[in-house]
């Protein structure tokens, strides 16, 4: 394990909670997500002074700023972001950065698969594509072609941070 049982324990159990609540609510609540990011900061900090703190702060920084245009675009929750953000906190830089895209690629995964057993895999596949061009030739003024299904994120983000904690960079 590269992350420490101090960290790895809160993480596996605040995201495990979040990813039920979202599943059954298609929610995920503040009490679950502002707690575990200030005391991510604060645990960080305290033992391991102003660096650890530093690098919990980027760590929180990057994991929710990643997520932050899903949510401008309406992608996602703003639960979704806090909880990265937590997260990002928790695992600080730069395993962090390793959750936060580990969540996207099962994120991206679990998608495939609704879209697939809702029958509007080509819509999807035509939509990602037609935001993937828009970003590329940086005209984020096409309006984004969707099919409007979501499904509980925090469920790709618990299989991100649980990777992010056995991966060795």
């Amino acid at each position: 394990m590269n992350v420490q049982l101090w960290v790895a324990a809160p993480v596996v159990v605040r995201v495990g909670a979040a990813a039920r609540a979202d599943v059954r609510t298609r929610t995920i609540p503040n009490r679950l997500t502002f707690p575990a990011l200030l005391l991510g900061l604060a645990v960080h900090g305290a033992l391991a002074g102003a660096d650890g703190f530093k690098s919990s702060l980027a760590g929180m920084a990057v994991a929710g700023g990643v997520l932050l245009p899903g949510w401008l675009f309406r992608w996602m929750g703003a639960g979704d972001v806090k909880l990265m953000a937590a997260v990002g906190a928790w695992l600080a830089w730069p395993q962090a950065l390793i959750a936060v895209l580990a969540s996207l690629m099962m994120g991206g995964a679990i998608s495939l698969i609704v879209a697939a057993r809702r029958g509007v895999l080509r819509q999807a596949l035509v939509g990602a594509a037609t935001i993937g061009a828009s970003v590329l030739a940086r005209s984020p003024a096409t309006p984004a072609v969707t099919t409007g299904i979501r499904f509980p994120f925090a469920l790709a983000v618990f299989a991100g941070s649980t990777f992010a904690l056995w991966f060795r960079p």
